[in-house]
């Protein structure tokens, strides 16, 4: 561990992984967990708490979504497409004589649901929420901005189960083929499902 290469891959998988921990558990906070309470809360008592507690929740939802797709994305060109020494370039890791590795296949698919989540955060999630905290939605508006928000939510925690089966693929399953495929997207999906069932989750996202 003394040269630098591997310390920055050490301090990105750990950045990557702790920002990760951050935003996917605030994640499941939302959907497991605030979107009951806020079914059960009148008017009155969402007013006194909601501006406390979501400004707050989603700060660090959102950036940990943030830190977690920067630093996933650094890490990935260091590993897949650098080599200590050579330079920047297709690694071993990337391609063999059969073409793209498996285990690069089972990255790029849970990069491409992490992308597709981080997306949802910024760009659908966040800016709905912001305009509700901020009172910038018009009465009439509110329920179908609350309904999209929350839906893209859920869209989320359901991706989360297979693109987190994805990324911990390459160093613990390997193989990629349409069964391996099917079976992370149903263990994935099943989880989360169940884990919504069991929360009683209805209601409103904020």
């Amino acid at each position: 561990m003394s040269d630098m290469y591997s310390n920055v891959h050490l301090i990105l998988r750990w950045l990557h992984v702790i920002a990760g921990i951050t935003w996917i558990g605030h994640l499941y906070f939302f959907n497991f967990v605030n979107v009951p309470l806020q079914g059960a809360l009148d008017d009155a008592t969402k007013k006194a708490v909601n501006p406390h507690l979501m400004p707050r929740a989603l700060w660090w939802f959102r950036w940990g979504a943030m830190i977690t797709f920067l630093a996933g994305l650094t890490l990935f060109v260091l590993t897949y497409f650098y080599t200590p020494g050579v330079g920047l370039g297709p690694t071993n890791l990337l391609m063999d004589v059969d073409g793209i590795t498996d285990r690069a296949m089972w990255i790029f698919f849970g990069m491409l649901l992490g992308t597709i989540m981080w997306f949802n955060v910024w760009f659908i999630i966040w800016p709905a929420q912001k305009r509700l905290l901020k009172g910038q939605v018009p009465a009439a508006d509110i329920p179908t901005i609350r309904k999209r928000a929350l839906l893209t939510s859920r869209t989320n925690a359901f991706l989360s189960g297979p693109m987190l089966f994805g990324m911990l693929a390459p160093a613990h399953y390997g193989a990629m083929n349409a069964f391996s495929l099917i079976l992370a997207f149903g263990l994935g999906l099943v989880a989360i499902g169940a884990s919504i069932r069991s929360s009683g989750s209805v209601g409103k996202l904020a």
